[in-house]
């Protein structure tokens, strides 16, 4: 029977974690946590599976100091290094360098050598897999090269950071304004946002750019940033960039979007990087300001028409947006009122029983609706724990860093 949600931060991500800890399954001595994007099988990585749920229980343990996370972690762990050597995929949020980043996490915050071994051996893998331009044709940042380099950062491996950005500069193609690049060899539509498009590559350069200190990489990502900011449809207050150019052809596509994936929630953050990386500089943050004043001002999280704001997660829902609200608060001074609003909806939305709290996302063309209740980052519980309990620590004045940082997500000051 479904009751009535907690209706503030710190106790939703306490029902979350119940149901968390209840979802998993037990592997000799492991723990995995079920994908149900494919059919509740393991899946070891960032996105969807094990790896995902290891940087919410790390959250979870610093925050409340119960060791029940901290063990989880550790046995969730076990199960991901485990699957290091066999998984084929590559790339930061769907392969073994996510992987890397959450084992790198588990060593770092409990001290564990075995997740610090592996997180090494992860990174041994990738260096064995690189064919010499990359790992796959994808050059976005979910799967591709960039999300490679970043993680690579991450894990204090700037050589292999820096051979992982080494094909952008002979595969910019030139616009009108800038450069962009395909979102994998031989893809027709241009995407331009963080998780497939130019600003998720724009986004790795800098980063690497600004780590090893090559200010050709730091330009070629300004080239990049130029082409998304000349797409702006919304200026001179807000910003808004359509998905891609020719839009992508696919049902469940829209031409504009507003989270992390594909909208001005994500935009922002690459722009909060930029800013970091150029200090003298006040056009990036003008041009974050300008991405959140789109994202406020967009009707989110209400449910404006069939289709609009379905998803609770942190990937393309209100998570993403709740993570960059938290961002602003810290780094400009914003009231929690807005932050408050996601957070209320997040309670309102959440399904609430005997296992725990946990949240359903909606796909309106299909019936049922309401889809199955998903464990990871991208869609499910995980990345909304990581966020209630942020906002929480805000709230409290406490910590305002997450304790395993996604490379993606830039520090606040």
């Amino acid at each position: 029977m479904i009751t009535s949600a907690p209706d503030d931060a710190e106790s939703l991500a306490v029902g979350a974690l119940e149901w968390l800890l209840k979802a998993a399954g037990d592997v000799d001595d492991g723990l995995t946590w079920p994908d149900i994007l494919a059919n509740g099988e393991f899946n070891p990585t960032l996105y969807n599976g094990t790896s995902g749920v290891l940087t919410a229980l790390l959250d979870a343990w610093r925050y409340f100091a119960d060791d029940r996370y901290a063990d989880a972690a550790l046995r969730g762990a076990r199960s991901v290094a485990d699957a290091v050597d066999d998984w084929e995929d590559n790339g930061l949020y769907t392969g073994v360098a996510g992987m890397a980043v959450a084992l790198q996490g588990v060593h770092r915050v409990l001290g564990d050598t075995a997740a610090g071994v592996s997180a090494e051996r992860a990174l041994d893998v990738l260096r064995s897999r690189y064919d010499g331009a990359g790992w796959n044709d994808y050059y976005e940042l979910i799967v591709g090269n960039a999300g490679i380099a970043i993680a690579a950062l991450e894990c204090g491996d700037l050589d292999l950071a820096q051979l992982a950005v080494d094909r952008y500069p002979r595969t910019a193609e030139p616009s009108a304004c800038g450069v962009q690049w395909e979102i994998r060899a031989g893809a027709v539509p241009r995407l331009h946002h963080m998780s497939h498009g130019t600003l998720g590559i724009v986004y790795a350069l800098a980063a690497v750019g600004r780590a090893a200190d090559r200010p050709d990489l730091v330009d070629l990502a300004l080239a990049g940033a130029a082409d998304v900011v000349s797409r702006d449809e919304a200026g001179p207050e807000g910003f808004l960039v359509a998905h891609s150019d020719p839009q992508q052809q696919h049902e469940k596509i829209e031409r504009h979007s507003y989270g992390w994936c594909h909208g001005p929630a994500g935009d922002a953050q690459v722009f909060r990087l930029l800013s970091q990386v150029l200090p003298d500089d006040p056009g990036w943050a003008s041009l974050a300001d300008r991405c959140w004043h789109t994202v406020v001002n967009s009707g989110l999280p209400r449910r404006l028409r069939p289709g609009f704001w379905d998803s609770n997660g942190r990937c393309c829902g209100t998570a993403g947006v709740l993570a960059l609200a938290c961002d602003r608060q810290v780094e400009r001074g914003d009231s929690s009122d807005f932050a408050d609003v996601l957070v209320a909806d997040l309670a309102a939305r959440a399904r609430t029983d005997g296992d725990g709290v946990s949240w359903s996302n909606i796909e309106h063309r299909e019936t049922p609706s309401d889809l199955a209740p998903a464990t990871g980052w991208a869609m499910g519980s995980a990345g909304i724990i990581r966020e209630l309990l942020r906002h929480a620590r805000i709230t409290a004045n406490r910590e305002p860093r997450y304790t395993v940082p996604f490379p993606d997500h830039p520090p606040t000051d």
